[in-house]
């Protein structure tokens, strides 16, 4: 569990702010009445909820992003943090910047082309910051769970009325969840790609709105992913040497 927020393990779905928290638009700690931002809203919010470095410098675990083989744009999300101000995980951006926006065909690459890598800390389980609770340990579900909210936050299906998809995006986060508690089931397969060189598997599903991994590393993160309009199957992740050097100027 990350702070407060029921990942897969932790038993339950997960309400739709919630679910935008783990998308990375905010801290990982629980907002009581808080609400998942419209599509419009969103759009508008990812670009300037990103753009600093301090929260990554942060992080008590290595960052992970696509390796060198990946020459296009490279950009910072958001962090997120726990009740103690600790990072717990975040995201790094690849490729177009993406959008929510209802335009074009998903998937099919002639409108957007990214992959957002999610790395997240393998913490065991642990008390609380506060002392009064307990915190459960994180695992590859964590990050599959986290990959796959955050590809949900990213989608407007076509032909959808505005004021539906905030329901859409609740029912699609809780099918997230059970997918992400059951990556032995038939909705994954299995593929192997490339970690700081070495070839590591991960769970893998494709979904008409793109792509969702999750595997682990052994620097003790859990690794997810999601894109459209990239092949996953031709990544590979490695280590991020300088994380400075992804901060907008």
């Amino acid at each position: 569990m990350l702070s407060g927020v029921r990942t897969p393990e932790g038993g339950g779905p997960l309400r739709t702010d919630e679910s935008e928290e783990a998308a990375g638009y905010m801290e990982t700690t629980s907002r009581v009445g808080a609400q998942a931002p419209d599509a419009e809203g969103a759009a508008q919010a990812a670009p300037s909820a990103r753009r600093t470095v301090d929260g990554y410098l942060l992080a008590p675990f290595p960052w992970y992003g696509l390796d060198e083989a990946f020459t296009g744009p490279r950009w910072l999300m958001q962090v997120g943090t726990g009740a103690d101000g600790a990072v717990e995980h975040g995201s790094i951006g690849h490729g177009d910047e993406p959008s929510v926006r209802a335009e074009g065909t998903f998937g099919t690459g002639d409108k957007e082309r990214f992959a957002v890598v999610v790395s997240v800390a393998a913490n065991p389980v642990r008390r609380s910051g506060d002392g009064t609770g307990v915190l459960e340990a994180t695992s590859v579900s964590s990050a599959a769970w986290l990959a796959g909210v955050g590809l949900l936050s990213l989608t407007w299906p076509g032909q959808m009325d505005h004021s539906l998809r905030d329901d859409w995006l609740d029912q699609q986060t809780e099918t997230a969840w059970v997918l992400a508690d059951d990556l032995d089931g038939s909705d994954w397969s299995t593929l192997s790609l490339p970690v700081d060189g070495e070839p590591t598997s991960f769970h893998y599903r494709e979904s008409e709105y793109g792509w969702v991994l999750a595997g682990s590393t052994k620097e003790g993160v859990h690794l997810g992913a999601y894109g459209r309009g990239m092949s996953a199957y031709g990544l590979g992740f490695s280590v991020v040497q300088d994380i400075t050097s992804y901060e907008a100027k």
